[in-house]
Parts: structure tokens; sequence; C-alpha cells
């Protein structure tokens, strides 16, 4: 953290849960998918690989319960339902991009460093 950067214990809790809900990987690549626009709830099932029904189930009501999507259902039969990013949940779209850019430019460093860490380990493991 920088210097100027004021630690307040008692914020800790508040921003650990923000933090652990905007950083969980399905609801990244949930905001990350509606940043494009609106979506159905199958859209989002087929275009998050690997996230189960459930899942998306309860990261979708958590996103909307922290006011970061709305859901709109439309009186079709079959209801007609659409999730989409408010003002709130657009503003997280360039930190979760930056990170993402972030990741993407150093994961060959990272993945160096892994390779150097687990063979120096290896090496010790050895001896």
């Amino acid at each position: 953290m920088s210097p100027s950067h004021k630690h307040v214990p008692a914020e800790c809790p508040a921003v650990r849960e923000v933090l652990n809900r905007v950083g969980d990987k399905w609801s990244v690549q949930v905001v990350g998918m509606l940043g494009d626009g609106k979506k159905r709830f199958s859209e989002l099932r087929h275009g998050i690989e690997g996230i189960s029904q459930r899942m998306l189930t309860l990261t979708l009501k958590g996103l909307e319960r922290d006011g970061l999507i709305t859901r709109t259902v439309y009186p079709t039969i079959p209801p007609r339902v659409e999730y989409d990013l408010t003002k709130l949940g657009r503003s997280l779209l360039q930190p979760i991009t930056g990170l993402a850019k972030w990741a993407g430019d150093n994961r060959e460093k990272i993945q160096n460093a892994r390779n150097r860490y687990d063979s120096q380990n290896a090496t010790k493991q050895q001896g």
C-alpha cells in the first residue's frame, strides 16, 4: 500500500466483504460478459465455461443484491429474464479490465517465477 493510504481497521471487514464479491471468479466473468450488454441466463451459462446453473444463480443473486446488476422479467410465456449492469456495475468494468490486462501482460513472468520456485523447492526436498 502507498504511504498515503491510511489503514482503518474498522473498515477492513466491509472492504473485505466487497472484495470477496467483486473478486470471485464467477462474479468477474459475469460482470465482464454483461459489459457487452444485456444477457439472458442461458447466454451467461453458455458463455462462462465451468459454471453450474446453481452457481450462476447464486452469483447473479449476489450481484443483484449488491446493486451491480439488474434483473428484468418480461411478461411473456415463458417469462424472459435479462440481466444488465447498473451504473455501479459499469464502474467496476474499468478495474476488472485493468486487472485482466495486467494478468495477460504478466502471465509469463508469473509462470517463470513459479517454475523457478518449484525447481528450487524440488532441489531442497531432494537434498
